[in-house]
């Protein structure tokens, strides 16, 4: 055990979860209208307890479980079995290496929200979040860092894909998952309030990018110069697609709005997390530059010309994020073009069809979308019994 490395990684744990609660939260919180806001904590709030149980449980060994398998891990690790305080993985107590994964696995699920909030049954989101990370997150990680046929010596030989911090593991999955969900759950009733607290949606920005801290300097598993160079890409590729999305933003309709400059922190951070420990400031200000502008353009393209309702444009953002930071691996030179692009038509194939798949399956147990009068009334009220301010007073 390396004790500067375990250190490090335990702050990186403690970053990560962060990102969740309560960045995630706050951030998708204040996008949407006052009535809808606790839903949006209590989704975030309850994919966390649920997905840290059910990692432990089986998603873990599923990933990273001792069976010499590509396609998963086996369910030897269920419940941490033969892992202790003593037990090492690389430099690092088993233990803490379970729990740094465990907050990826929390915030994947977590990343969806965006994509049914206003709308969606309670019931549905606590169903599928499970099911879903279990048997499409927990795989897709065995297959990339868990040793499986994607990752070096698989399916494209000595060099595998090239995805140092979620790219395609956390962001394409996350974002076809959320795509799909709203194409199945079809458009809110109510379309035009805007954001009932932009104030949330900036602080909830600002402690996701602290957090993407621990999310790609922590992948590198070491407290090193790698670490450090991988922290300091996220931050400059998160800066310079904040600008770019504003000036873009101006260009097209002679404002910069601050949920806007936010918005494009959050891309150039998903869009950095596959390269991030493979390129140096010049590439990540080259992908940041882009980014802010390649995802609001997707953004438009979803809502006006797809016409599809991904409420708080997880696809456009995260999706198209991670995919294109995949892809600029490959254009810098730092992966093959073939296991770049052969692991995205591979993972996206996987994940829409257990998507798809889990979607019909769940909606037969439990209402997919709330009703009506629920939806028109806001489901802090009416299936929490709660409202986040007190108009009264």
């Amino acid at each position: 055990m390396n004790a500067a490395d375990t250190a490090w990684i335990i702050v990186a744990t403690a970053l990560v979860l962060f990102m969740t609660l309560p960045g995630l939260a706050l951030f998708y919180g204040g996008l949407v209208r006052a009535r809808n806001v606790l839903s949006v904590f209590m989704h975030c709030f309850a994919i966390a307890c649920l997905m840290s149980i059910l990692w432990l449980a089986a998603g873990y060994s599923i990933a990273f479980g001792p069976a010499d398998s590509p396609i998963w891990g086996g369910l030897g690790r269920a419940f941490l079995a033969g892992v202790d305080a003593e037990t090492l993985s690389g430099t690092l107590p088993e233990v803490l290496f379970f729990a740094f994964q465990m907050t990826f696995a929390i915030i994947t699920p977590a990343l969806i929200v965006g994509a049914y909030v206003e709308r969606v049954g309670f019931g549905f989101v606590l169903i599928f979040s499970s099911l879903w990370m279990l048997l499409c997150y927990a795989p897709v990680t065995h297959w990339i860092w868990g040793g499986g046929f994607l990752s070096d010596g698989g399916i494209f030989g000595e060099t595998g894909v090239r995805d140092f911090a979620g790219g395609i593991v956390v962001h394409e999955t996350a974002g076809l998952a959320a795509l799909l969900i709203a194409v199945f759950l079809g458009p809110r009733r109510n379309q035009t309030t805007p954001p009932h607290n932009p104030g949330f949606v900036m602080i909830g920005a600002a402690m996701l990018w602290v957090g993407w801290f621990g999310f790609n300097g922590g992948s590198q598993l070491a407290a090193d110069g790698g670490a450090a160079m991988a922290l300091v890409v996220t931050h400059i590729s998160a800066a310079t697609a904040s600008l770019s999305w504003g000036l873009w933003e101006k260009l097209k309709h002679g404002t910069m709005s601050m949920v806007g400059v936010v918005t494009g922190t959050i891309a150039g951070l998903a869009s950095i997390t596959p390269a991030s420990g493979f390129v140096g400031p010049i590439p990540a200000l080259i992908i940041g530059a882009i980014a802010g502008i390649l995802c609001q353009e997707m953004v438009t393209m979803i809502r006006n010309k797809a016409r599809i309702d991904d409420t708080l444009d997880v696809f456009a953002v995260h999706g198209v994020g991670g995919i294109f930071g995949t892809i600029m691996i490959a254009v810098f030179g730092a992966g093959s073009w073939i296991a770049q692009l052969g692991s995205l038509a591979i993972v996206g194939v996987y994940t829409a069809a257990v998507t798809v798949a889990l979607i019909v399956v769940v909606r037969a147990i439990t209402p997919l979308r709330v009703d009506v009068e629920t939806e028109t009334n806001g489901l802090d009220l009416s299936v929490h019994g709660e409202r986040a301010y007190d108009m009264s007073s």
